[in-house]
């Protein structure tokens, strides 16, 4: 079989190929250049935004190395513009609206497993391939998306976007072996350029900047009020709403007692940030939400009633839910209640080890009022006593 590879520049993808090699097939290598800071930068009218040399061009030259050790041509393809019209400008949008969105979630959408998957099928290859923690399974003819066999690496969550249409031409090398096995492989066959390689995290073409130091550059800072939900006192100043994330915890930089200080709303409107004293504070808690641009990866989607489970966040654990369908959204109820679910964010559904779908996380409810708008009520009830 005639199998197009992703080759990213890490240990996974590496490793990913070797197994496919190993396995009999004719592999060739594709590296998606995605970024470039001059000309990305063009597009708004600012100055270079980068470091000297961008990450990715280093993750190039690793997985030239690493084709040239496994014997496989790599082919570089550009998708600089395609990037930025729907990752990184929808990103920058939504942080925007105070929302937290996930930029791999949209990567994988758009990008690898839409245009990438495209490009392997026109040059005739049998199958696309990634370095995704993941597994395709057959079951009366379907594929099906499911957990990896590693659930503390699985990614399953990451591709709740794609078109199910492409699982019947996606294959996962690494659906069945850990990440200390892929490592052992990368040191067995002496892949230098990536065998002690960190694991990306976030947005890979940034580097080790700091994100919110990076987002600044598109979304300047404004120096805000961070307010205790409970008092409705003042505690101190933040850059802006936009950079915080619901259940934050770290650098809120709020000194004294009562702690600690988790957030829990905004109002970007007016650029305040709503905290709370404590991980069991009941204005972290939500018991159903809504969610919206649902993608099934099923034939057959769950109808009303259906007891499943959601993630509401990467490496959480799977939360039991049960399915409200609806004309264009779906609410999921968890009477149990769970911590810190952002709008903005996604949920991902799931059957047991398979994955439904998903959404993106656009309203969150306690007893059947909006957690946000019963923040905003709150504060100004406060205020005016």
């Amino acid at each position: 079989m005639k199998v197009f590879v992703g080759l990213s520049g890490g240990v996974d993808s590496a490793v990913a190929a070797y197994l496919l090699k190993k396995a009999g097939h004719e592999v060739t290598g594709g590296f998606m250049r995605n970024w470039d800071a001059a000309v990305n930068d063009d597009y708004l009218g600012n100055p270079t935004v980068g470091n000297d040399v961008c990450p990715q061009e280093q993750d190039y030259h690793d997985a030239q190395k690493a084709a040239d050790l496994l014997g496989i041509p790599l082919m570089r393809i550009d998708y600089v513009r395609e990037y930025w019209n729907d990752v990184f400008s929808d990103l920058i949008r939504e942080y925007g609206k105070g929302r937290t969105p996930n930029p791999d979630i949209l990567c994988n959408k758009y990008i690898k497993f839409d245009r990438f998957h495209d490009f392997a099928m026109e040059h005739g290859f049998d199958a696309l391939a990634t370095g995704h923690y993941a597994k395709i399974v057959k079951r009366d003819g379907e594929c099906f998306l499911a957990k990896a066999s590693d659930l503390n690496k699985d990614q399953s969550y990451f591709l709740d976007q794609i078109d199910r249409r492409v699982l019947d031409h996606v294959i996962f090398p690494l659906q069945d072996i850990t990440k200390p096995e892929v490592r052992e492989i990368a040191h067995q066959l002496n892949l230098s350029s990536v065998m002690d390689k960190k694991d990306s995290t976030g947005i890979c073409f940034i580097g080790e900047r700091d994100f919110r130091e990076f987002l600044k550059n598109y979304l300047p800072a404004k120096t805000g009020k961070m307010i205790d939900i409970a008092t409705g006192k003042v505690l101190g100043e933040m850059e802006g709403v936009l950079y915080y994330t619901i259940g934050q915890r770290k650098g809120l930089q709020i000194g004294g007692e009562g702690g600690p200080w988790f957030v829990c709303g905004k109002d970007v409107e007016h650029n305040e940030l709503y905290v709370c004293a404590g991980k069991t504070n009941e204005w972290l808690f939500s018991d159903s939400c809504k969610i919206t641009n649902v993608n099934w990866l099923v034939k057959n989607p769950p109808k009303t009633g259906f007891k499943g489970a959601a993630k509401f966040r990467y490496r959480q654990a799977d939360n039991p839910v049960t399915f409200e369908i609806r004309e264009n959204d779906v609410i999921l109820h968890y009477p149990q209640k769970v911590s810190s679910v952002a709008v903005g964010q996604q949920a991902v559904f799931y059957d047991g080890d398979i994955c439904l779908g998903g959404g993106v996380i656009d309203e969150v409810y306690l007893n059947g009022k909006e957690r946000n708008k019963e923040m905003k009520e709150t504060v100004e009830f406060l205020r005016n006593k």
